[in-house]
């Protein structure tokens, strides 16, 4: 038996019975004594478990009352894994620290690697352990970080519910304003934060980028609390990160990929409510919402020539536009102006 499964062996014998002898530990183990003393000790003194050998039961036992410090801690649930438990935590560690451009999830999340790290133990489990770490490689680009200070802030009041004092570039217009908002969540999406808040300043749900963030401050006055489902059906209506930002009617922009890009295409998700057809041709059709087309403009750009614009027309005209502006760039022509 592994020396993490032993570990948690051990506390659920002791849970479960109330008590257990030596010899009894010994047979259900299948471990030397030795080894059984190790692992008594280690979960005392490493894990801080609050077993105590009882003399006149001859048996362990979890300490009772409150003179033992860790025992509050020891008794929450799901405190142990079993190894491969432990391996998934540390590949989900290695998957949030993905998202994380500022070392902000990173920090807040050490002392529970460091305790995974613990709960393998010495040996096999912890080379197993730093082998996984070691062959999980998660490759990102185009990162916006979010400087700590300002992550934290904004974090702690959305947890605390308190309102938030900000100071905010807006980039389209290049205009900083002061801003007192109710946090409603956190948003993360394509490698930076976001936050969804209710604007005093305007009365009504606004989406932030939190790099876009000059000045940030926690207030004591609680926040302005708006239902999440309102929050989702504000902000997550339309496409990508712009979903929120505009009040008008929700389009649906019909795209269509040739035969070359269509296996690719017909694997992605550009939006939940996306519908999709196959055509004779082998091209493929994507028919999703929008309300703001900044972003749907831009990743219709990335696609180059292997993607068709088919409707509503403004669109079609808004990425023409866009198109020839960038011919105009490399045949010596001026630039227009598409992103007005």
């Amino acid at each position: 038996m592994a020396n993490t499964a032993r570990l948690y062996r051990i506390e659920t014998l002791i849970r479960a019975r109330g008590h257990v002898s030596f010899a009894t530990l010994l047979a259900e183990l299948e471990v030397s004594p030795a080894t059984l003393k190790r692992d008594l000790e280690y979960l005392r003194s490493r894990l801080g478990a609050p077993i105590e050998y009882d003399r006149d039961l001859n048996a362990y036992r979890f300490a009772t009352g409150s003179a033992t410090p860790a025992g509050p801690r020891h008794e929450l649930p799901g405190l142990w894994f079993d190894e491969a438990e432990l391996y998934s935590l540390l590949m989900a560690q290695q998957l949030l620290a993905s998202l994380d451009s500022d070392g902000l999830i990173s920090r807040h999340l050490q002392p529970l690697l460091d305790r995974i790290q613990h709960l393998l133990g010495s040996g096999e489990g912890e080379a197993a352990a730093a082998r996984l770490m070691k062959r999980v490689k998660i490759a990102s680009s185009q990162r916006r970080p979010v400087p700590s200070r300002f992550f934290e802030r904004v974090s702690s009041a959305l947890l605390a519910r308190r309102r938030l004092q900000l100071r905010y570039l807006t980039r389209t217009r290049g205009e900083v304003t002061e801003r007192e908002v109710s946090p409603q969540r956190l948003v993360h999406y394509r490698h930076t934060w976001y936050l969804d808040a209710w604007c005093h300043r305007v009365g009504a749900l606004r989406r932030f980028a939190l790099d876009a963030v000059e000045q940030a401050s926690v207030l004591p006055t609680k926040v302005r609390e708006v239902p999440l489902k309102q929050v989702a059906a504000a902000m997550d209506a339309g496409y990508g990160i712009f979903a929120g930002s505009a009040t008008g009617q929700v389009q649906w922009a019909v795209l269509r990929f040739d035969a070359r890009a269509a296996p690719w295409a017909s694997h992605e998700e550009w939006h939940p409510d996306q519908r999709s057809a196959w055509h004779d041709d082998g091209s493929y059709e994507l028919t999703l919402p929008y309300v703001d087309d900044t972003e749907l403009v831009m990743d219709i750009l990335r696609q180059g020539p292997e993607l068709q614009v088919l409707s509503p027309p403004p669109l079609v005209e808004r990425v023409r536009q866009a198109l020839a502006t960038a011919g105009a760039r490399y045949s010596g022509e001026a630039p227009g102006q598409w992103l007005a």
